[in-house]
């Protein structure tokens, strides 16, 4: 094990991929919990189709891919959580509708350029995709992911928890859930060189799951839904390494049987206590 550490990480590109994922796994660890309990969890898989219809028309029209997806996402997550909020469209059709018309678009932009190569990194992920200019944006952009989230984390904590009543005490929650949704976006866009697009939405979904299982104050579970996001894109790494599988399917994977190993335990914990 660990002579294929040591051998693992003589590559630059998996260290890339390491700090990368790292920052990653922290920044959907976070989100993860808000989104999950505002009952948002669908908006990340929503945005990562919007990141693919993006990408699919960078690569068309021969632009950087990351510099085109990130605005393009930013602005789909504040209409979507406008739609969600004010259309007489329920949140869950609004997506639908954007992720659905995203990915057709990206589709046919891949059919009629015949570009499909790099596209196809983005969908699933892939470490060897990440280059050192890649690297670099993700690692700015998730720094600024975690210091703002950190910044603001009192006001995301009410918003998440009783956005009315936060509301009734003058606290900005539009604001707010537009700061949510921005670094929501942020993340899909850090996240699909390694992930992938189709992907991504897992590490968000799964580590929060897992952690409020176990834990019950907001504070631990975020903690625990962090450790637990990292520890899985390790082992999700290293399982890809020795196995020659996609590192992104694999770390889905990971976190998925730490998430049925959490439900059972906690199942089989909540029947001895009672009995």
């Amino acid at each position: 094990m660990i002579d294929m550490l040591a051998e693992m990480f003589t590559y630059n590109f998996i260290v890339r991929a390491f700090v990368v994922g790292t920052l990653v796994s922290l920044c959907a660890a976070l989100l993860g919990v808000t989104l999950v309990l505002k009952r948002y969890s669908m908006i990340g898989d929503g945005l990562s189709h919007v990141g693919f219809g993006a990408l699919a028309i960078a690569a068309s029209l021969n632009l950087a891919p990351l510099e085109v997806a990130v605005p393009v996402i930013v602005i789909a997550a504040f209409l979507l959580l406008r739609l969600s909020e004010n259309s007489k469209i329920n949140g869950d059709a609004a997506i639908a509708i954007i992720s659905s018309t995203s990915l057709a678009i990206g589709v046919v932009c891949v059919s009629i350029s015949g570009v499909n190569t790099d596209l196809n990194s983005y969908l699933f992920g892939s470490i060897l995709a990440t280059t050192n200019a890649d690297a670099v944006m993700c690692a700015v952009l998730a720094v600024v992911v975690i210091v703002i989230y950190v910044l603001f984390y009192n006001k995301i904590f009410a918003v998440t928890f009783d956005e009315t009543f936060s509301k009734a005490t003058g606290l900005k929650t539009n604001a707010y859930n537009s700061v949510i949704a921005l670094l929501t976006a942020l993340t899909i866009v850090i996240g699909m060189r390694i992930m992938g697009t189709l992907l991504i939405s897992a590490l968000i979904i799964f580590p929060a799951l897992s952690s409020m299982g176990v834990c019950k104050k907001f504070r631990s579970v975020i903690i625990c839904s962090g450790v637990l996001s990292v520890c899985c894109f390790f082992i999700g790494m290293c399982a890809s390494y020795s196995l020659d599988t996609p590192t992104g399917a694999s770390v889905v994977i990971i976190n998925a049987i730490v998430f049925a190993v959490f439900r059972i335990t906690e199942t089989v914990y909540s029947r001895v206590k009672k009995s």
